[in-house]
């Protein structure tokens, strides 16, 4: 089939064609479909990556076949992810040689394997306290704040969420309550380093101390994961100084996302435990696979390792001094678009990217105006900005934010472009006569 025959085909969606239409003509079709989604270097919604060099593409594209999974089969491809294992270890300041990690396809089944690996850890612990550990489910406690796969680890493994509340004075983990929800049932606490809602830490170095002492008034074994899927591999880069990591006793597993600061396109995350006592043994299985035996924790199976590939050209490419200079320009636009939304006047600051480069902002109660963030957010998608505008989690979640999240690919001159364009925006709305959400209750963008 030409191009001019599929002109007034439509694309199937029910049933397959009878015959193929080639490489061409799909190739056409597809893109054209595609044309529509808007582009994704204007996407401020999502912390993913969305810019890679020709020479990573080419790199990445030439190992798409590779199976990750077969580290018989592909044993440089075993060296390389194990060497970005190494390199994140140290980065994290693992005190031995003795940690353990793995690739994932991203934060998410990284942190569904650092949670698991607490569950296991709490339940052999507590059979030998002679707890019994089918009276009721375990739990893990976290901010309210949370990413959404946790509250899916807590469903796919049968672990209730203890969620403790954020509020205007605590936008992160609050310390003066987290213990009114740890019992003998806690497999463990999670710190956040990057709300994804607003970009806040958690105090983890002062968790760590309160954890120490609870260990010891109470013969305890409670344990930490960080899920640092958003400042992991950027925190240490711009504010090593900052003490988060395993250098803290009661921290003994962290997880990351290599496709957000890590500089990678979608598909790769990491998670590291400090000492092979935190993750139990059955959680490592011992594969025969294609004439090799191989030790395997991953959720999933067979997938590209590519973007393992990708991750460790990243670190060869950038080195320690790369990344520092990347996230410390990346911080820097994240800083200038916080101060211009302020200067507006009409909003209210939440984060203005000193931490991870994230800029989230309300609307002023004072700010006397007709129009919502939801309608600044359809006004702004006019220019190509995809900027989301969502409620806080619940116990406030009567605030609406909206967020622009900075990445290596906005650089400084875009971000002029953008303040351009949102100062256009909102003297549009000021005279505009048709509003789209006056009610309010529209959700704009993800928080990935």
């Amino acid at each position: 089939m030409t191009k001019k025959d599929f002109s007034t085909q439509k694309l199937p969606s029910k049933t397959f064609f009878e015959d193929g239409i080639g490489s061409a003509v799909a190739y056409d079709a597809i893109k054209s479909y595609l044309i529509d989604e808007g582009n994704s270097r204007q996407n401020l919604a999502t912390f993913c990556q969305t810019y890679m060099d020709d020479e990573a593409i080419k790199l990445m594209s030439e190992t798409l076949d590779k199976n990750a999974i077969d580290k018989s089969e592909y044993p440089r491809t075993a060296k390389v992810e194990a060497s970005c294992v190494n390199m994140l270890a140290n980065l994290w300041n693992a005190p031995s040689e003795n940690f353990i990690g793995t690739s994932t396809v991203g934060s998410s089944e990284a942190c569904m394997l650092g949670g698991m690996a607490m569950k296991f850890r709490w339940r052999h612990l507590a059979e030998k306290k002679g707890i019994d550990t089918t009276k009721r489910k375990p739990n893990l406690v976290i901010s309210s704040g949370f990413q959404v796969c946790w509250e899916k680890f807590g469903v796919y493994w049968d672990v209730e969420l203890r969620e403790v509340p954020v509020d205007p004075e605590h936008l992160s983990l609050d310390l003066d309550r987290v213990f009114d929800y740890v019992d003998e049932y806690t497999i463990g606490i999670v710190g956040i380093l990057g709300i994804t809602y607003t970009g806040k830490f958690d105090d983890i170095e002062a968790l760590d101390k309160m954890v120490e002492e609870y260990n010891k008034k109470n013969n305890a074994n409670l344990v930490i994961h960080i899920d640092g899927a958003s400042g992991g591999m950027f925190v240490p880069f711009v504010n090593p100084e900052l003490v988060w990591d395993f250098r803290l006793k009661n921290v003994v597993s962290i997880n990351t996302s290599g496709h957000k600061y890590g500089l990678v396109y979608p598909g790769v995350g990491w998670v590291i435990w400090k000492d092979r006592e935190y993750l139990p043994e059955e959680l490592i299985f011992d594969v025969s696979y294609l004439g090799g035996h191989m030790p395997t924790m991953a959720i999933n199976f067979s997938r590209s390792a590519s973007q393992i590939i990708g991750q460790y050209y990243m670190f060869l490419k950038l080195g320690y001094n790369g990344y520092r200079q990347v996230h410390t320009e990346t911080k820097e636009v994240a800083m200038y678009l916080a101060k211009s939304v302020e200067e507006t006047g009409l909003f209210k600051i939440y984060n203005d990217g000193s931490n991870i480069p994230i800029v989230c902002y309300t609307l002023k109660n004072d700010a006397q105006v007709k129009w919502s963030l939801y309608d600044l957010a359809d006004r702004l998608l006019m220019k190509g900005w995809q900027v989301p505008a969502y409620p806080l989690p619940k116990n406030m979640d009567n605030i609406i934010i909206q967020r622009f999240v900075c990445r290596a690919d906005l650089t400084m001159p875009m971000a002029e472009e953008m303040v351009e364009d949102f100062k256009e925006a909102i003297k549009e709305l000021a005279t505009a006569t048709v509003l789209g959400h006056d009610s309010g209750d529209k959700v704009h963008g993800f928080t990935h």
